[in-house]
């Protein structure tokens, strides 16, 4: 049996002899690289914290003691450990378990967790929670260096900076710096120093001969201190917000990491552990492209990723991004921000042809959307590539900063709908609730490729607050050109499908994005009318009562939050207007939505063709008639 297979539960990992630690880590860095391979997933943060969740797991008491990760793609490792190695093999597939912590998968998932910068509050919470509960628990914050650029990791430092009665480890994982030998070797033994109890006692003894100390002595002490600790160490500003700073230290050496996070066990107070690692440490393809490998697919880790034999089609974030860079070379008032996600945004040929045009904030989505505001006052025209789940982090902003000053700020919402794999945490069912309701947006959803592209350049045309959703992956094929910079009639949808049934069986379909693709599968069993709405705020009302009054039954069908959805938005059009008729509301439902195959999902949320039909056919039954019964029953026998 080998070391990794022995271990089930952290305590059976603490009996370990530390000498075994490093072998450990080996069995533990294969395992997981295999494991990813064949499933897909997160890999690069992965392989860069398994020494650190090692350390973590071996010197703390878990789950008494609290770990709360930042992030959640860094806790693989984590969860190996604790007693899901076995279920690694449906990671993050359709009835498996989650790629993120999550508290009602595991004891040891203390905090959920998948955006950034939360780690800090919520483990000050949890450490402030144990004191006034009077239990002894340790707790720690893991959270990396891009996290750290979140205005809320700052803002939970600086409450933690008057809690010094607050028992919290931070640890700062950062893996954007590489340690040189002799630097590594210098901090490493700065770092046991300064985290063991000779000069814990020192510091403490000498506060205490200070108190009486004039104040000038006192601030000339402190002085002395965080310079001397300035030549080796940059943490003053940490020291600054109260918090003591120990590093940096090699995160992927376990003969230094383990007895410095044993000294800072014994202590108190808020403190921060500074470690630094390398993304893909250990696999060399992806120490060398740590990008192409944070979230790949499955292959060969003999082999590595390899280009698709055959080109897939264009994603919508492609289209996004060759459309800016057109836009932009037609228009230099245009300007590109986004939250540290260029990759995945598309935007990587904007920022190399266009690099003073170009902003990455960093995580720092309501830094971004005021930031966009004020390029706007000043005549310019900011586009704002944000993930859907990660708008909801600056709904504040994008209301108060942008729509109220009725500026021209365009939102392009990647990942809006169905995410799959990374599920609940990262699904975009939120975005059209949250943004009809505010004045003056306009609000669309394109169907297709091309007409994706139409939409964000009659966004970037408006004199106002604009956004255009769009799903995750790639479209049904249709063709994009280029050349085209034209824009769309505001609020106008397009009928694409009449239904040929008689009056009292007329159903017509209001499909709101891509899914009007399965609407039209659905709608050629049913003969059902279809309109792709297009736009959901403004709503075509010229649309709406034409199909209202050629009709018996309405459905609307989006890939969203059905309650106060799009649909949502037909009902009070037509109630407002006297229409009188029935209408079904089908979307994401009220409720969280698992992680899984797209494909899967969304069938799972009835929102596939075949959903689409049966949701209907039980709502509509009746209006359908005998026929509609008949070719159910084919279709079930």
């Amino acid at each position: 049996m080998s070391l990794l297979e022995s271990i089930d539960d952290p305590r059976e990992l603490r009996r370990l002899a530390a000498e075994q630690l490093p072998a450990l880590a080996g069995e533990l860095r294969e395992f997981l690289l295999h494991t990813v391979a064949r499933t897909g997933g997160h890999l690069s943060s992965n392989l860069g914290t398994v020494e650190l969740t090692l350390a973590l797991h071996y010197v703390f008491d878990t789950p008494y003691d609290r770990l709360v990760w930042d992030v959640g793609h860094q806790t693989y490792a984590h969860k190996i450990l604790t007693g899901r190695r076995g279920q690694m093999g449906g990671l993050r597939q359709w009835g498996g378990i989650s790629g993120f912590p999550r508290r009602d998968e595991s004891p040891y998932d203390t905090f959920g967790t998948a955006h950034s910068s939360t780690s800090i509050s919520a483990a000050l919470g949890l450490a402030l929670a144990a004191r006034a509960k009077a239990e002894r628990r340790k707790v720690v914050a893991i959270i990396g260096d891009g996290a750290m650029t979140g205005g809320m990791a700052f803002e939970a430092l600086n409450n933690a900076g008057v809690h010094p009665e607050a028992d919290l480890l931070i640890v700062l994982n950062d893996n954007d710096m590489s340690i040189s030998a002799p630097v590594g070797a210098l901090n490493r033994y700065l770092a046991r120093l300064l985290s063991g109890r000779f000069y814990a006692s020192a510091r403490d003894a000498a506060k205490q001969v200070l108190k009486a100390a004039p104040p000038p002595l006192l601030a000339l002490a402190r002085r002395l201190e965080e310079q001397a600790k300035g030549l080796v160490a940059p943490g003053t500003l940490f020291e600054e917000f109260g918090v003591d700073y120990y590093g940096p230290i090699d995160g992927h050496d376990l003969h230094a990491l383990v007895p410095t996070l044993q000294n800072l066990r014994q202590r108190g107070g808020p403190r921060l552990l500074h470690v630094v690692t390398r993304k893909g440490y250990g696999y060399k393809l992806a120490e060398a492209d740590p990008i192409t490998y944070h979230g790949p697919g499955r292959f060969d880790p003999a082999v590595g990723v390899k280009p698709p034999a055959v080109a897939p089609r264009p994603s919508f974030a492609q289209v996004f991004g060759h459309w800016l860079c057109d836009m932009a070379q037609a228009d230099s008032r245009l300007m590109a921000v986004t939250p540290a996600m260029c990759e995945g945004s598309g935007m990587v040929e904007y920022a190399s042809r266009f690099p003073q045009r170009y902003f990455d904030v960093g995580i720092a989505e309501q830094h971004a959307v005021t930031f966009a505001a004020g390029l706007a006052c000043e005549g310019l025209k900011p586009v704002v590539a944000i993930y859907s789940t990660f708008l909801q982090r600056a709904y504040d902003q994008l209301i108060h900063d942008v729509a109220l000053q009725k500026l021209p700020v365009v939102f392009a919402i990647d990942r809006a709908g169905i995410v799959g794999a990374d599920g609940a945490t990262h699904t975009g069912a939120f975005d059209i609730p949250a943004l009809r309701c505010v004045p003056g947006m306009v609000l669309m959803a394109p169907s297709d490729e091309n007409e994706c592209r139409r939409m964000l350049s009659t966004a970037f045309a408006l004199d106002g607050p604009s956004a255009v959703r769009y799903p995750r992956g790639a479209g049904v094929g249709a063709s994009v050109d280029r050349g085209d910079l034209s824009t769309l009639p505001l609020g106008r949808a397009e009928l694409r499908r009449q239904a040929r049934a008689p009056a009292g069986r007329r159903l017509a379909i209001l499909a709101f994005g891509p899914v009007l693709h399965a609407a039209l599968q659905a709608a050629e069993a049913l003969d059902a009318t279809v309109v792709d709405m297009r736009f959901i705020k403004p709503l075509d009302i010229q649309m709406l009562q034409g199909v209202a009054a050629g009709h018996d039954a309405l459905v609307t069908v989006e890939e969203g939050a059905v309650r106060g959805g799009a649909g949502s938005a037909c009902l009070e059009e037509l109630q407002r207007l006297g229409w009188q008729l029935p209408v079904l509301n089908l979307g994401l439902p009220d409720d969280w939505v698992e992680h899984g195959d797209p494909a899967q999902v969304a069938a799972a949320v009835g929102l596939d063709a075949a959903g689409l039909l049966r949701s209907i056919r039980e709502r509509f039954s009746g209006l359908l008639g005998e026929a509609a019964g008949a070719q159910r029953q084919a279709a079930n026998g």
